[in-house]
Parts: structure tokens; sequence; C-alpha cells
């Protein structure tokens, strides 16, 4: 930015959980690295999970501006269990209720509507980046003037997805929920089945919801992508020419985090020490380590557990599994004497990882993935080929990418969305597709492609390149 020009102020607003703050903070780093001044809004509770993050940030870069703005969120006279400020509360004990709490928490977050009007009118930023899950967000900007952009936290190909089924419904005109049919419109026939897309009723209230998300996103001033162009042309295409009237493409955000502190502290809450992690890697052979993780709110009950860990050991693969405590569980779900039996080839760590870190390490050859966008572009980031198990939200779009598009994944055989009973995957198949990611003419096959798209996305942030392009005119656009 010229030190003649305005000095470009950002808003960002992100929805209350954890996959969303994540790239929201990496956002707002990468705004104030370009000299803006970013905002971060969130509740008391979120504020102490950012601000630590942000003072490593701080130390790293002195002169650049990145400060907090802390709503009030009375959770108790909002309906909710105290201390409920973030999905994860109600996430973290395997809640059969999760889909009432989590509209129930959609709801409470209308709360913050007077406060954002308050900030906005007092600071007049020169815009407001406001999670896709606020979309009562676009009334305050509107009354100051101040243009609201859209975050959706995922990328052109799951939007696009989203977009085609919503207009021609063709689940409607298959005869059964597991018939596949081919996505109309969208580039590369893409099949999918019933079981696999996002509930589409719109005279349910979560139905209703998601229409206000869209009239609010046809209002706002465009929509803030976590992509790059190279990652999926055809869908970034399609999104800008039929989807959304301006659509910018600034990532992977999470390659922002350049030092050793700042990848080993992404998205931390509690986690194992990252030295003993990574002094376990460094002593494994190159691409011979899968890591598997199911992100912040996917959770398995016991019985998946005890297949996911028998499958493991039966690959005979080396392997890390970050398994999420379920508050009051016992350890069930682990075979008697696995630990000891894979001492040396398995470091199962329970809670949080240091993803990044292990992602990148030489070591890790492999990633079994939900396919939450997050964790997916941390893959292809990081070059690797995944084995893909979706679980919910756009998670069986995202897998069609990764499998039939970027051709750099095998499913595990997931095939119902969590609005469905579950599937159970057994030993058989997660040893299977474990092997399969990892050795074979084939496999050799998927981890060149993926080390070319890791190319592909470094070089997309670097000078020049299609996000950085994509940023700079953003920042010029709304400095003017």
């Amino acid at each position: 930015m010229s030190s003649n020009s305005h000095k470009l102020h950002v808003v960002f607003f992100p929805f209350m959980a954890h996959g969303h703050m994540i790239p929201t903070l990496d956002m707002a780093k990468l705004f104030a690295t370009k000299g803006a001044k970013s905002t971060i809004i969130t509740t008391p509770l979120n504020s102490k999970i950012l601000l630590s993050h942000i003072d490593t940030f701080k130390k790293l870069n002195p002169t650049l501006e990145i400060d907090i703005e802390i709503f009030n969120f009375p959770c108790v006279q909002l309906g909710l269990p105290e201390g409920c400020e973030n999905v994860d509360f109600f996430t973290s004990n395997n809640n059969e209720d999760g889909g009432y709490m989590f509209f129930k928490f959609l709801m409470a977050s209308r709360f913050l509507k007077d406060q954002l009007e308050k900030i906005l009118e007092a600071t007049r930023p020169d815009c407001l980046i406001a999670d896709m899950f606020f979309p009562w967000a676009i009334e305050a900007p509107e009354k100051s003037h101040v243009p609201r952009l859209v975050f959706h936290g995922s990328g052109y190909f799951p939007l696009c997805v989203a977009h085609c089924i919503r207009l021609h419904k063709p689940q409607n005109r298959v005869a059964s929920s597991c018939e596949p049919f081919v996505i109309p419109d969208l580039p590369g026939d893409i099949v999918l089945t019933q079981e696999q897309i996002i509930d589409g009723d719109d005279e349910s209230e979560m139905g209703k919801f998601f229409i206000e998300v869209r009239e609010s996103e046809v209002k706002s001033s465009g929509v803030i992508v976590n992509s790059f162009y190279e990652l999926e042309p055809a869908y970034a295409d399609f999104y800008k020419r039929f989807v959304a009237k301006r659509a910018w493409h600034i990532g992977p955000l999470s390659v922002i985090n350049r030092g050793l502190q700042e990848k080993a502290e992404r998205g931390k809450k509690a986690t194992i020490d990252k030295v003993e992690c990574l002094k376990w890697l460094d002593s494994k052979k190159q691409d011979s380590v899968v890591y598997i993780s199911f992100g912040s709110v996917a959770s398995f009950k016991n019985e998946q557990l005890i297949e996911i860990a028998a499958g493991l050991e039966a690959s005979g693969t080396n392997f890390i599994w970050v398994v999420r405590k379920n508050t009051g569980d016992k350890e069930e779900w682990l075979p008697e004497g696995m630990e000891k039996r894979t001492k040396g080839k398995g470091m199962i760590i329970r809670g949080w990882a240091p993803q990044v870190l292990i992602l990148e390490h030489q070591a890790t050859g492999g990633f079994v993935t939900h396919c939450g966008w997050n964790s997916l572009l941390e893959g292809v980031a990081a070059g690797l080929p995944m084995v893909t198990w979706p679980v919910g939200a756009e998670q069986f779009y995202n897998e069609k990418l990764v499998t039939q598009v970027l051709k750099t994944g095998v499913s595990v055989g997931a095939t119902k969305h969590a609005r469905f009973k579950r599937d159970f995957i057994s030993r058989e198949k997660i040893e299977k597709a474990v092997r399969e990611v990892l050795v074979g003419e084939e496999a050799e096959e998927r981890r060149r492609r993926a080390k070319k798209q890791a190319e592909m996305a470094k070089a997309a942030v670097e000078e020049g390149g299609s996000s950085f392009n994509d940023l700079n005119s953003f920042i010029e656009e709304f400095s003017s």
C-alpha cells in the first residue's frame, strides 16, 4: 500500500466455531501484512482463543495493526447453557441434539446485531467481512454505508454444487435416496446421491434460514473465498459468472502462517508437545506415515473408533491418529494392548495436534480427513494424497473435488450425510484405503498430482500469483 493512500480498515466478524475463526484470523493477519488495519469481532470466551495467536503475530510483526473487539453474549439470557459461546461447546459430547442446539445458537447470535450497529457507526471501517451464518449482519452496514462482504469458509466447488442442486433439484428426479445422479449444469459430470446432499427442504426452519443466507449474499458487495484459482479454475469461473455478482479468492489462508510457532499454534486449544511430535516424525522414512484427523466438530461413537484402531493396526502403517476426547467417555474404544503393540509405529493424540506441522513433515505420506474445507486446503498445501471420509455439512461435495476432479483421493466408502443414520465403516475398508493411499503405482500418481497442486498453492500467494493479485485488487478498490 503506498504511503500517500488511505489506510484500509477491515472489520472481520467470524461465526463462533473453530473452523470459521481460524481462517478468519489468518485473513486478518494477511490484510495486516498488506498494511491494513484489521479488527476482529468476537465474544469474551472466544477472544481468549484468538488473543494468544494475535500476541504471537504481534511479537513477530510489531508494526502491524490487528485488534479484537469483544461483544457481550449473555448465554443464559439467550436460552443457552452457561459458557456456550462456541459451537464446540455442544459438539464435544457426542450430543444427539446437536442439530437443535446449532439452530438455537444461530438464532441467539442475532443478539449481537445492536452491538455491530454501534461499532460500525462509531468506527466507519472501509468494509465488513462477515460470516455467512450472520445473514442479519447486512442491515447494520447498510445503515452506516459500510460495504458488507460474505465469507463462506468453503471453496468455489462446493458453492457451485450447492447452487446447481438448489436450482435444478436433481435429487427429486431419482427413485431412491441412494440412486446416483449427475449434477446439471456443473462442469465435470459430478455424481452425488440424495443421501450426500445438504438438506434442501426449504420449509424447515433450517431451510428458511439458508434462504435468508442467500438473500443477504445477493444484497452484499461480494464474496471472499478461501481458495486459489489454479485449484478449481472451472468452478471459480462458473461461480463468478453464474452464482455471485463479485468474488475474490485470497487463499489458501493457512500458508500465511510461515513461522514454526505460528504453524504449531494454528487452531491450538490444547496440544501435544510439538517437539515430541516432530521428533517422532523425524525418526520415520519419507512418506511412510498416515495422519488421521476429523477436525474440530465431527466425532465418532466407540464402535466406530474401535474399527479405526483395528484398521490402522492391521494396515501395518506408521500413523498419527488424533482422537477427539468426549467429556466423560471411558476409553472403551481402544483395543486392549493396542498402544503397546503399535509402540514406535503409532502415536495417538487425545485432543488437539499441530496439524499444519504434521502435514508438512516429509515423513507424512497421506491424510485421512473428514473433508472439511480448512483441512482439505491444508492437505493440498502440504502436497498430500488423502483418504476421504466425509461426515456432514458440505463435506461430501468436497470429497468429490478431491476424488473426481483433483484425483488425489481414495474414498473410505462413506455414503450418508450426518442427517441420515451415519455409515458404519469396517476395519477392512479402513485398512484397504490406508494402504491404497500410501502404496502402489496409483498411489505414486496421486502423490505426483498432489505435489504439483502444493506448488501451485504456494505460487498463488506469492507476488504475481492469482490470490496475491485478487487480494491486491480488493485492497485497491476498498481503499479508494
